[in-house]
């Protein structure tokens, strides 16, 4: 695994340069290689690309070089880490943070083919590869909770309804708002101000500010403390995966706003409908046991939306900064 270093050792650095071979790193490792790369650097090479996205045949082409097997893993040590070396109030900030990812993978899986519909016919061939990633993810965290956690379930329905409990109110926040979205979307699926609507909270939040959020925070945690290695691996490559997505997804409403700069009404009105529902008090999740305070956890999320939005050339509106300082961390994990 890679070094050891706080949690939230570089949260304070601000942007750095990637070098040529970390570059080379993170794209070309193969899934054994994955276990020696920085989770730091693939959070930054996620930005790398946004000042000047690739096209969508690109992306499609790093995701045939990027195809990793999740049957590969071996939690043995995760398990034995979890069981032995954890304690309890680890155990329980690990699952509440990592359970909405859990969740999320599966509610895109599929609410995403309804977005694929009135897309370009390269922008397709990224989303049919997107849609195939959250597949995998789906299977990784259902191999977690069984082999590792002790989660039961008939099937990977079953294991998903076991880890509910956990899962943060603000799930229902987002995700629920993306099930109506979809629903729009699906009722037009040539609609571009609803696909915009959908782009900013799935592409934009879910996973441009939440998922990366949930990554460093349980991903830091496993590199402090050395454990759970399989799931670092895995998790590591589901972060390559996810900064696919991101680039893709940034790259869409980057030209939707190109074509028609009204568009940007539309993403920050739906950014206020998500802050303001991220910004109600709910059941408390304890990053503190995981490394991380709840002021620290805030500084990310708005660091995450900041440098995203700036990247692609798009303002945040003076309002949305104050709403950002009003979101719940304890919540966003989910």
């Amino acid at each position: 695994m890679t070094e050891r270093k706080s949690p939230t050792a570089v949260l304070h650095e601000g942007p750095r340069a990637l070098t040529d071979d970390q570059v080379r790193e993170i794209e070309e490792s193969d899934l054994a290689g994955v276990l020696d790369v920085d989770i730091d650097d693939v959070i930054e090479y996620v930005h790398r690309d946004l000042k000047s996205l690739p096209d969508f045949t690109t992306l499609y082409r790093k995701y045939l070089k990027q195809r990793w097997d999740v049957y590969d893993l071996d939690f043995t040590q995760d398990k034995i880490d979890w069981q032995e070396k954890m304690t309890e109030d680890e155990r329980q900030s690990f699952i509440a943070v990592s359970s909405g990812f859990h969740h999320g993978e599966r509610q895109v899986e599929i609410e995403l083919p309804v977005f694929m519909i009135g897309a370009s016919e390269e922008e397709k061939l990224h989303i049919a590869a997107q849609i195939e990633d959250e597949a995998r993810h789906t299977v990784f965290f259902d191999r977690f909770y069984r082999e590792v956690v002790g989660l039961a379930g008939d099937d990977i329905m079953g294991v998903l309804d076991a880890s509910f409990p956990w899962v943060s109110e603000t799930f229902v926040g987002p995700f629920g708002l993306l099930a109506y979205q979809a629903d729009e979307v699906r009722r037009n699926p040539y609609d571009e101000r609803a696909r915009v609507r959908y782009g900013t909270n799935y592409f934009l939040w879910i996973e441009g500010v939440l998922a990366l959020s949930v990554m460093k925070v349980t991903l830091s945690y496993a590199r402090w403390r050395g454990f759970l290695p399989a799931y670092y691996t895995g998790f590591t490559a589901t972060c390559r995966d996810e900064s696919r997505h991101v680039q893709g997804g940034m790259r869409y409403l980057q030209d939707a706003v190109r074509r028609d700069p009204t568009m940007i009404k539309e993403i920050h009105d739906t950014l206020r409908t998500i802050l303001s529902l991220s910004g109600v008090t709910s059941r408390r999740i304890y990053f503190e046991p995981l490394g991380w305070t709840e002021g620290e956890v805030r500084l990310l999320f708005f660091q995450q939306l900041r440098r995203k939005l700036n990247d692609v050339g798009i303002d945040l509106a003076p309002d949305l900064e104050d709403l950002i300082q009003q979101v719940q961390p304890v919540l966003a994990g989910g």
